[in-house]
């Protein structure tokens, strides 16, 4: 294909009329939007090219025809360098009002930074993230196919909280998160909905007026551009966001394979504050949850007053410390506690070379962090611990 025209003239036009901070870099700005488009959320490798080389000169590297490093990765994402893709996102952002936000701002979310290579390119907001930084936030998750009981325990949780001032951050499905954000709205609080779509398409539809009302005094928050659709996976890589944006994460209700088990995880690895809410223990609808208490040394969690103790702890001991999500978090993400996985095939999720993975995976083995089977294959040892 052409190159495409990241001078700053293109740059401003191509923006023109995005919501965005006055100061922005747009070239930066462009090159990321680009990358939204070419990358599914949290590619590893591209997170990585972008961090050593800028998303402008990344964009480059990554649409130039070189034999290197970026080979396996140029071959996923060239099929999607299609100007018209990025004109169409960038359209649709406009008619839907969002506004861009880059690292670089003023209003950016920097728990997300934690993520590492994995850290959004751009996020698309609708609605204001100004007051974002200065407070504390708890993640409430669970099931969609949720209980009575799960249902009113997470709205008990959310009002309380957010009347005094805790920000519920959340997924806006139906069941555990939709409670969560509509008991939060009912007391005058923010509450924030990431979605795995573009914040143009309420998804679920049932949820669309809920939306509205969280964007209007909270925010829907996407890294996916505008038009782009919910899938399987980036309702699973949306869920490191969420955990990434909280202070602590609480599971409430969740299914002994629920999609909120990976939230979980991701706030493990990232040292968030983790808690759960135990249920009837033969209700099936508790199973994850009471894993999250086994398997992951959960905090119990039965009342607001259990989750401001855990997020005593987190800013005691995490973000204020200014914590960051080094290359060893970076390994153990691409890892698997249940599947086996070649050191070839881990560098290529971390985005590392072959020779630095297989160093980090000899230093995280003496530390216990993984493990290597009879099979020659790596293992999280994340359980074991």
């Amino acid at each position: 294909m052409t190159s495409p025209d990241l001078s700053t003239d293109a740059a401003a036009a191509a923006l023109a009329g995005i919501g965005r901070e006055p100061d922005i870099d747009v070239r930066d700005a462009h090159a990321r939007v680009w990358w939204s488009v070419l990358a599914e959320p949290g590619d590893g490798a591209a997170g990585d090219l972008v961090s050593r080389f800028g998303a402008e000169d990344a964009l480059r590297i990554a649409l130039s025809d070189a034999d290197d490093e970026w080979s396996s990765a140029r071959a996923r994402w060239m099929p999607r360098a299609d100007p018209g893709s990025i004109r169409h996102a960038l359209d649709t952002a406009r008619r839907a009002g969002a506004t861009l936000l880059i690292p670089s701002d003023s209003r950016w979310p920097h728990r997300l930074d934690d993520l590492g290579a994995h850290t959004p390119h751009v996020l698309w907001v609708r609605g204001d993230l100004e007051w974002l930084e200065a407070s504390p936030t708890v993640a409430i998750v669970g099931a969609r196919a949720a209980t009575p009981y799960g249902e009113a325990v997470a709205a008990d949780l959310a009002a309380e909280l957010a009347a005094s001032g805790v920000i519920v951050v959340s997924g806006a499905a139906y069941g555990i998160d939709g409670a969560a954000h509509r008991a939060a709205l009912t007391t005058d609080g923010r509450t924030v909905a990431f979605l795995a779509g573009g914040v143009d398409r309420a998804y679920p539809r049932g949820h669309e007026a809920l939306l509205s009302r969280i964007a209007a005094s909270g925010a829907v928050i996407s890294e996916t551009p505008c038009g782009a659709a919910p899938t399987k996976w980036r309702f699973l890589s949306r869920n490191r966001l969420i955990a990434a944006l909280a202070d602590a994460v609480v599971i409430v209700e969740a299914g002994h394979r629920s999609g909120s088990l990976n939230t979980a995880a991701h706030a493990a690895q990232l040292g968030r504050a983790l808690g759960a809410v135990p249920g009837p223990v033969t209700s099936a609808a508790s199973a994850g949850s009471h894993r999250v208490l086994r398997e992951f040394d959960g905090v119990c969690v039965t009342s607001a007053a259990d989750v401001r103790e855990m997020l005593g702890d987190a800013v005691t001991h995490g973000r204020q410390e200014g914590t960051r999500t080094d290359d060893t978090t970076r390994l153990l993400d691409a890892l698997s506690a249940r599947v086996g996985r070649d050191t070839e095939d881990v560098a290529r999720r971390a985005g590392f070379a072959y020779a630095d993975a297989q160093a980090l995976l000899g230093l995280a083995e003496l530390e216990g962090r993984v493990a290597r089977g009879a099979d020659g294959l790596w293992r999280s040892a994340r359980r074991s611990e």
